[in-house]
């Protein structure tokens, strides 16, 4: 089941929902069709929730968007974006891990100053403290 943090995105909305809203964004490039891509959704849920407020989750349908997928050179799918409002920041083709995809977003999030780590582990650090 897809979550409601995930924001489908076309090409009227892709400059809204990506490249002119702020912070990081991770767009994801898929096809109903395609194996990798159905394997990778359950754990981009797992992200959205995870993030939620400090990455947006974005998907776009490549078989809806041909052209929009064009623009941004995806030539296999699954392919994930990251984009700091509209800076692309990284590119990875392919099945990725939860822990990969967690990794890359911890980066560029200590890099422009948000924090990071999911919200269970944020409020583990918090009782921590007291």
């Amino acid at each position: 089941m897809a979550s409601d943090a995930i924001i489908q995105a076309t090409a009227d909305s892709f400059a809204a929902d990506v490249t002119g809203a702020p912070g990081l964004t991770l767009v994801d490039f898929w096809a109903p069709w395609c194996g990798p891509c159905r394997a990778v959704a359950p754990i981009l849920d797992e992200i959205a929730e995870a993030y939620t407020g400090r990455v947006r989750v974005v998907k776009v349908n490549t078989d809806d968007e041909r052209n929009l997928a064009r623009q941004h050179n995806v030539m296999s799918i699954p392919t994930l974006m990251l984009f700091h409002e509209e800076n692309l920041l990284e590119r990875m083709v392919g099945m990725q891990s939860k822990e990969t995809l967690s990794d890359v977003l911890d980066r560029y999030l200590d890099q422009i100053g948000q924090t990071h780590g999911t919200d269970a582990e944020q409020g583990e650090e918090a009782q921590e403290e007291e």
